[in-house]
C-alpha cells in the first residue's frame, strides 16, 4: 500500500510540475547493468525540480528559477542512461565520485604498513576512485519520497586497489529553503580512505547556454594547496593574497582564468582545493561559495561541513565529445564544479585532514546547494 501510494505521489508530482520543466522520461534510463536495474527519479521540492538515476547516484537534471520566476536546467547532464555509459567526453557529470574523490599521487599508498596499488586512471595518479568508482556503480534506492532520495552501494575490497568492503550511502533531498542537500554516510570493514564528493557541473545561465566566465564567483578562503602540473598536492598551501586566485572579494570567473601564474598554469585555469576556514551556521554548515550569474539573477551558495572544496572552472570542455541533454555539445569553460570533500591526496600528507575510515566508525559528510535569485 505505502508503494502503490508513493507511486500516486509521483505521478501527482510530474502532473503539477511547472510547464516549462521538461522532465526526461524513466523510459530513458530504464534498463540493466551488471545483472541489476537502473531508472530515473524524479523529486521536486521548494521550487526546484530535480532528476536522479540510481546509475552512479547522479542528478542528471536540476530546474531552478531566474529573478523573473523563468525555469531552467542549470546542472548538465544527458538524455540517456546509453550516452552516460557510452558517451564521450566528461565521464563524472553530477556523479557522487569516490571511494577517494581527487587524486591520489603516484596511484598508491600505505596503510598501517601494507601498500597498496591503485588504477592509474589520470597519468600515473588515481582520480575519482580509478576506472569504476561508485560513478559506474548501479546503487540501490532504499528509501524515497516526493522531495527525496536515499540510494545506497557497495563499493568491494579490491575495487580499483582499495581495501574494504565499503558500505556508501546518499540522500538527495530538495528543501523549502531551496535546496538541494546531499548526505553522505559510509561504512568498511576493514581500515581505507574515505573522501566522497558530489560532483555537479553549473551553469546558472542553463545547460548550453554559453561559458561560465561572467558568473561572479566568491569563496571566503585565503589559501589553496599548492599543486604540481599533473595537480598532486604538494603538500603545503599557497597564500593567495591579492592573487588570480583570491576569491574573497567577488569577481568574474573569467577575470583571471589564464593569469600568467604558476598554479592557473598547472591547472589550465581553475582546478585547486580551497581551504575553508570553517565557520559553521545554520544546521552547522560553513558557507564554502557564492556564485552570482548577472544574466539570470540566478544565485548558487554552497554550504558544508567540509575543510576543503574544489573548485574547477571547466577547462576541458569545448571539444564537441560533452553533450548535454538538448543536444548541445558544452562550450568551452561551459560549466564550473564545486566539490565539498577533504583535501586530494590526504593519504600521503599527515598534516591534512584524516581520511582513513576504520571499522566501527561512520563517515558522514554534508553539502547543500542552495539556489536564490536577485
Amino acid at each position: 500500500m505505502r508503494r502503490f501510494a508513493f507511486v500516486l505521489a509521483l505521478a501527482a508530482l510530474a502532473a503539477c510540475a511547472p510547464k516549462s520543466v521538461q522532465l526526461i522520461p524513466a523510459t530513458a534510463f530504464e534498463t540493466q547493468i551488471d545483472g541489476k536495474p537502473v531508472s530515473l527519479y524524479t523529486i521536486q521540492g521548494g521550487g526546484l525540480t530535480a532528476q536522479i538515476t540510481n546509475y552512479g547516484a547522479r542528478v542528471v537534471s536540476l530546474w531552478a528559477p531566474d529573478r523573473e520566476g523563468r525555469l531552467a536546467d542549470v546542472v548538465i547532464g544527458r538524455g540517456t542512461i546509453d550516452a552516460y555509459v557510452n558517451g564521450e567526453g566528461e565521464r563524472f557529470l553530477g556523479a557522487c565520485v569516490g571511494p577517494v574523490a581527487n587524486r591520489i599521487g603516484g596511484a598508491s599508498f600505505t596503510l598501517d604498513g601494507v601498500e597498496y596499488q591503485l588504477d592509474k586512471n589520470d597519468g600515473e595518479n588515481t582520480l575519482h576512485g580509478g576506472f569504476i568508482g561508485i560513478d559506474r556503480l548501479v546503487w540501490d534506492v532504499v528509501e524515497q519520497t516526493p522531495k527525496s532520495i536515499k540510494l545506497q552501494v557497495v563499493h568491494p575490497d579490491g575495487l580499483g586497489g582499495f581495501p574494504g568492503n565499503k558500505t556508501i550511502s546518499v540522500r538527495y533531498t530538495l528543501t523549502d529553503l531551496h535546496d538541494l542537500k546531499v548526505e553522505f554516510e559510509a561504512t568498511t570493514d576493514a581500515p581505507t580512505p574515505i573522501n566522497l564528493a558530489h560532483h555537479p557541473f553549473f551553469n546558472l545561465k542553463g545547460s548550453g547556454e554559453g561559458d561560465i566566465l561572467d558568473h561572479i564567483m566568491q569563496i571566503p578562503s585565503g589559501c589553496v594547496s599548492a599543486v604540481d602540473d599533473q595537480l598532486i598536492p604538494l603538500g603545503h598551501t599557497v597564500i593567495i593574497d591579492g592573487g588570480p586566485l583570491d576569491f574573497r572579494k567577488p569577481r568574474p570567473i573569467g577575470q583571471f582564468v589564464d593569469a600568467d601564474d604558476e598554479q592557473i598554469r598547472h591547472g589550465h585555469g581553475y582546478d585547486h582545493n580551497w581551504i575553508i576556514d570553517y565557520k559553521p551556521g545554520p544546521g552547522g554548515l560553513s558557507l564554502d561559495a557564492r556564485v552570482v550569474c548577472p544574466a539570470s539573477g540566478r544565485v548558487l551558495e554552497v554550504y558544508s561541513d567540509q575543510p576543503g572544496l574544489q573548485f574547477y572552472s571547466g577547462n576541458f570542455f569545448g571539444d564537441g565529445k560533452t553533450i548535454d541533454i538538448s543536444g548541445k555539445a558544452v562550450a568551452f569553460r561551459g560549466a564550473f564544479a564545486l566539490e565539498t570533500q577533504k583535501f586530494p591526496d590526504a593519504v600521503h600528507f599527515p598534516q591534512f585532514p584524516d581520511t582513513i575510515l576504520r571499522p566501527g566508525d561512520t563517515y558522514k559528510h554534508t553539502c547543500l546547494y542552495r539556489f536564490l535569485a536577485e
